[in-house]
């Protein structure tokens, strides 16, 4: 556990490294065990972030585990990274912070801490069919994984929750077949999936926009991040100097 920083901290749940890498560069970084798997962990003096893997149940145990090593110190917590557009309007790059959640298992719905539209948190890599299912289903505006499964665990404890994702597909792009290349615990299997496609070449044109595409959204949702990181250090610190000033 942490023993170093005491005050209430964001606790940023997201899948993969490559989503947040830029944010986290320089960050302490540590590794703990939650639920027989192993989630890394980054934090700096306002922030943590926790690394589940793919998927609701590895979102379910990451949020879990952030909550355990911030001993419960956690101002809100922020499900963050990658999402599909379900409507023309949202273009890669673009941050998308829905006012309600869904969950995509069981139809249920979780109200965010702030926010404008709906995501639907699906149980799978969502292609161009499934993405116009979801819009039409739920009249959603993005699609994830993760998003239901933190709030969730927030709502257990208490907690507000926001989501702040980036589109990095869009509504009608052809997403390769991921789906088969996500392992057990969350984790991509990166070398699979690229010798599944270095025997396809009529992939490799858009396995390369894709690649380019998440590059993008990588850089605008750690901005995104960073930007109310800096807002709740802000908001902190007046609320110290007014305490200061109060008690004077």
């Amino acid at each position: 556990m942490s023993q170093a920083n005491h005050k209430k901290r964001i606790a940023i749940i997201a899948a993969l490294d490559r989503e947040i890498a830029p944010l986290v560069k320089g960050w302490n970084s540590t590794s703990v065990d939650s639920q027989n798997r192993t989630i890394k962990i980054f934090e700096s003096e306002n922030a943590i972030v926790a690394l589940g893997g793919i998927g609701g149940i590895s979102a379910r145990i990451a949020t879990d585990a952030a909550w355990r090593f911030a001993n419960g110190q956690v101002s809100n917590f922020i499900s963050a990274g990658f999402a599909g557009a379900l409507v023309p309007g949202l273009k890669v790059g673009d941050i998308f912070e829905p006012a309600s959640i869904v969950g995509e298992s069981d139809n249920n719905t979780i109200e965010t801490a702030g926010g404008k539209g709906i995501l639907v948190s699906a149980g799978a890599i969502a292609g161009v069919e499934h993405k116009r299912i979801f819009a039409n289903n739920y009249s959603a505006q993005a699609v994830d994984m993760e998003a239901f499964a933190v709030a969730d665990v927030a709502r257990v404890y208490n907690v507000p929750c926001t989501a702040v994702k980036v589109i990095s597909d869009e509504y009608d792009f052809p997403m390769p077949p991921m789906g088969r290349f996500v392992g057990d615990a969350g984790e991509f299997k990166t070398g699979s999936f690229v010798g599944y496609i270095a025997v396809r070449p009529w992939l490799w044109r858009t396995v390369m926009k894709l690649a380019a595409n998440s590059s993008i959204a990588t850089e605008k949702l750690c901005h995104a991040l960073r930007v109310r990181i800096e807002q709740q250090s802000k908001a902190v610190l007046e609320g110290l100097e007014a305490n200061v000033s109060s008690n004077n």
